[in-house]
């Protein structure tokens, strides 16, 4: 890919690996207990393991096992420092759970966004954000406020670059409309499991559970602006690489079709179930959170696998449990 394709997320780190270690399942159970040492050694083997695989960005978010996550990270970080210039390490912000002052909400506020990025530093024990994401869209944000509360952070060297999380292209382009430097990355659920952007793409008129309409054209609006697509929920915990008791139909028939072509192809099941996502030309980034090493292993062989057209159409017809329209 020539430079003036990349995105600005590759731009500003070129050793920014395809699949992204997701660590909501690091620092113990999402519980007010203390991280105990067997956290402490669980969270140093899956971030060796991780660099091993050549995995390199490592994803976070303030409010993981109730910012155990990062503070378990933060102390693999200072026990071994050299590890911080393997990484690029990213956050979420913006969640706020219930508590004395409210009920759960969303906060883009000036006041909680540098609370937020300060408390990630320290518990990450880093001084630098190589990405801040604002975790889901506020209602309440003020631009003006917002905007400026990040470009102030970039400029003071609290974090490099910005971009968002399950956000559709209207909050993309509003926020990018105040913002000093492009938006890098954008998050998004996406999987085997989990794909109406895509059905939207082929259709019209789409809805998603709720009623609400999806947003039109996503995919294409990340692709034209060079945002980054990561796709959180990428193997839908597990339920899609393996066969579980409560799986669902659609859950079943993915996995029966995913299993087919492991043995086809001679690789793992997670290795399909990925390569799925990598087969899109918008260069998705799947996120994965298993703290299975093994595991670990497995998914990064989907680097190595590229799936037919035919394959990958015999997939989705899986997951929709009909033939496209």
């Amino acid at each position: 890919m020539s430079p003036d394709k990349l995105s600005p997320l590759n731009r500003a780190f070129p050793n920014a690996s395809r699949i992204i270690y997701g660590c909501m399942g690091l620092g113990g159970g999402w519980n007010n207990e203390a991280i105990t040492a067997a956290d402490e050694a669980q969270a140093h083997q899956v971030i060796e393991s991780a660099l091993d695989n050549r995995i390199t960005v490592f994803d976070h978010a303030d409010i993981y096992t109730f910012g155990k996550a990062e503070q378990v990270f933060g102390q693999v970080i200072r026990q071994n420092p050299s590890l911080r210039e393997r990484m690029v390490i990213q956050t979420k912000c913006a969640i706020r759970f219930a508590d004395e002052d409210g009920p759960k909400r969303y906060d883009f506020s000036a006041a909680w966004l540098q609370h937020s990025v300060e408390k990630s530093l320290k518990q990450l024990n880093v001084e630098r954000l190589d990405v801040l994401l604002l975790h889901r869209p506020d209602p309440l944000m003020h631009l003006d406020e917002t905007a400026a509360t990040l470009n102030a952070m970039i400029k003071a060297g609290k974090i490099d670059q910005i971009g968002v999380s399950n956000m559709h292209s209207r909050h993309i382009a509003w926020l990018q409309s105040a913002l000093q430097q492009p938006i890098v990355a954008n998050q998004i659920e996406m999987s085997l499991a989990h794909c109406p952007l895509l059905e939207d793409s082929m259709t019209s008129g789409s809805t998603n559970a709720l009623g609400a309409s999806i947003d039109t054209g996503l995919l294409e609006y990340c692709q034209l602006n060079q945002i980054q697509i990561q796709a959180w929920g990428s193997l839908a915990q597990g339920n899609i690489t393996s066969a579980k008791p409560q799986a669902t139909a659609q859950h079943q028939r993915i996995y029966a079709c995913v299993r087919q072509l492991a043995a086809e192809y001679q690789t793992t099941s997670e290795a399909i179930a990925l390569a799925w996502l990598m087969r899109l030309p918008m260069n998705i980034q799947p996120i994965i959170g298993t703290t299975n090493t093994k595991r670990i292993a497995s998914c990064t062989k989907a680097e190595q696998l590229t799936l037919t057209r035919e394959h990958w159409y015999q997939l989705f017809e899986a997951s929709r449990g009909t033939e496209v329209p």
